[in-house]
């Protein structure tokens, strides 16, 4: 098998090779010129012409940046609701949408509405104090975690960054487990040591949230490298937010998984701000930002991440893709998050003003719309979303309380979780000195 992993990259590699010899060479033949500064008649001619167009070019960049920002900022900020505002396009006649039953898509209703509530309840005793560390809300993307869980054949692997409460529930993580890690109880997902930030199951293919920018990146492929080895014909899924993307790590792993063809699909949640700055700002942006996988052969596209069924019908043919043909695939998909970076973000509303915060509220809202998708289709009632909505709060609700009166970590499970060979007693476990305390 490792052989055909191999084998692919090699064709690649002559390919590249061929690609690149054009720009060596032109670069070789103007070194002479400079270098050969004696026969100065010719090159100082020349040279202030060719140099004369790049200073025109670059003065527009010094001179547009601090006034003009703010300005650009605001357009790029309008731009994630456009894909979701097509309404050229009936999404929900695509082939994953189309066969979806009455039943299924009240789930994912149900889902999304856990998700918020499930949040909502973190923040009200976050900010009463009961809980420590960081916490990243994912109120307002619902739709890009549900949509992508919904999608999973059973032998796909998904792995995200430390936004990763929703992906978390979406995958079939209870509540009660993952509101005791946020409180640091020994009853959590983690046992307590994890929080906010690393919530796992793999039983549940389920590889957790992780707080080093751009680092579920090459994880994420080494899932998706395991898959192919092993003839699994399923693919993994790598979220990360548009900040990480700016990461050379992420750049290392495009040309890795166009090397090896990895059955691997990296979702870039672009919410337009990454930790506070705009996109316009942080971002060299020529279509998009998934458009940088071009430079390393890798297929890439755009969908929106509001309208549910717009998510699914993109997201579940570049899902089938990689399974199939072993591509990788980048899919950048349009979202916002209604509260800061994290909640300890004291300029979340500085950066953006509260009048777009509420237009996204108020028009794309991903549970929202898909409430009125449901009722346009009379697949429920307004009755029906009342009770899916009170079940869900009283949900998190008992959730809370189980973490309160949930136990904290024992002074021993410091030890534990650390090497696997000491937890499961392995020969290698029972030899040489793991602790500096012993």
């Amino acid at each position: 098998m490792a052989r055909t992993l191999s084998l692919p990259s090699k064709p690649k590699q002559s390919a590249s090779k061929k690609a690149v010899r054009p720009v060596v060479t032109k670069k070789v033949t103007k070194a002479p010129a400079k270098a050969s500064k004696p026969v100065k008649r010719e090159v100082v001619k020349k040279a202030p012409v060719k140099k004369a167009a790049p200073k025109k070019a670059v003065t527009p960049r010094k001179t547009a940046p601090i006034s003009k920002a703010p300005a650009k900022a605001a357009k790029a900020v309008a731009k994630p609701a456009s894909p979701a505002s097509k309404a050229s396009t009936d999404w929900s006649k695509d082939p994953f949408n189309a066969k979806l039953k009455p039943a299924e898509k009240v789930s994912f209703l149900r889902e999304m509405l856990r998700i918020r509530r499930f949040e909502q309840q973190a923040l009200k005793h976050y900010n009463n104090g009961a809980m420590g560390g960081f916490l990243h809300l994912y109120i307002g993307q619902e739709s890009v975690a549900v949509g992508t869980a919904s999608l999973m054949n059973g032998q796909d692997e998904i792995i995200t960054a430390y936004r990763d409460h929703g992906h978390a529930l979406a995958v079939g993580m209870g509540m009660n487990e993952c509101m005791a890690e946020l409180f640091g109880k020994g009853t959590g997902c983690s046992k307590g040591k994890g929080g906010s930030m690393h919530f796992f199951a793999p039983d549940k293919h389920y590889w957790g949230g992780h707080g080093i920018v751009g680092g579920q990146a090459p994880l994420g492929m080494g899932l998706a490298f395991a898959l192919k080895y092993k003839g699994i014909k399923g693919c993994a899924i790598a979220f990360l937010g548009d900040g990480a993307v700016n990461q050379g790590v992420f750049s290392e792993c495009l040309n890795m998984a166009a090397l090896f063809e990895l059955p691997i699909v990296f979702v870039i949640e672009n919410n337009g701000y990454s930790m506070g700055t705009s996109l316009e700002r942080s971002s060299a942006i020529r279509h998009s930002l998934a458009s940088r996988a071009e430079g390393f052969d890798v297929d890439w596209s755009l969908c929106g991440g509001f309208d549910l069924y717009e998510l699914r019908a993109n997201l579940g043919a570049v899902m089938e893709k990689a399974r199939t043909k072993f591509r990788p695939h980048v899919l950048e998909v349009s979202t916002y998050r209604y509260y800061g970076h994290s909640v300890a973000d004291a300029n979340a509303k500085k950066y953006r003003s509260p009048e777009e915060i509420e237009r996204y509220k108020t028009e794309f809202d991903p549970i929202t719309l898909w409430e009125k998708q449901l009722l346009k289709e009379k697949v429920i009632t307004e009755d029906g979303i009342e009770k899916i909505n009170s079940e869900a709060k009283a949900e998190a609700a008992t959730a809370a309380e189980f973490a309160i009166a949930s136990p904290w970590p024992s002074e021993e499970s410091i030890f534990e979780d650390i090497y696997h060979e000491v937890d499961h007693q392995t020969e290698a476990g029972q030899t040489g000195r793991h602790f500096f305390s012993e």
